[in-house]
């Protein structure tokens, strides 16, 4: 499966941890991360996936591929900017919502237009994320939800 993992790009050391551990938990179970593929939450999911062989897919805002983080095996550019945030979701099957401001709360109502099930780790409280506290949780969740 593939899962959407969504997120600040300016993040606390705890938060990075947090989104490395959901990075490599979703590869060493299977599963190919999607991501907006620059810094914060990106980047260390995607860091955390690597870190178990996994593979990582970046949407990326601007026209240049290699702007994506050292991390992204496919770089997608896509010159939407912000757009680009319904494309990150609209590519994975399921999505991990880590911290997180603007950007990330447009990224949760895309969720909700393309019927992904959303969960969240020290997210924004909205209807429609299950708030849980761990990147344990937060895979258990979206294997749940995507064997329904």
């Amino acid at each position: 499966m593939r899962v959407s993992v969504i997120g600040g790009g300016t993040v606390t050391e705890a938060t990075a941890e947090t989104a490395a551990a959901v990075g490599r938990l979703l590869a060493q179970r299977g599963h190919v991360v999607v991501c907006g593929g620059r810094g914060g939450v990106m980047e260390a999911a995607c860091r955390g996936a690597k870190d178990a062989d996994g593979e990582t897919i970046g949407i990326l805002p601007g026209e240049d591929r290699t702007a994506a983080n050292d991390y992204v095996d496919v770089a997608v550019a896509t010159g939407l900017n912000h757009a680009r945030n319904a494309l990150v979701v609209m590519n994975g099957d399921a999505v991990i919502a880590v911290d997180g401001g603007g950007g990330t709360l447009s990224e949760l109502g895309f969720s909700f237009v393309y019927d992904r099930p959303v969960v969240g780790v020290g997210t924004h409280d909205v209807p429609g994320v299950e708030n849980v506290e761990s990147a344990e949780e937060a895979v258990a969740f979206v294997e749940r939800a995507g064997n329904q």
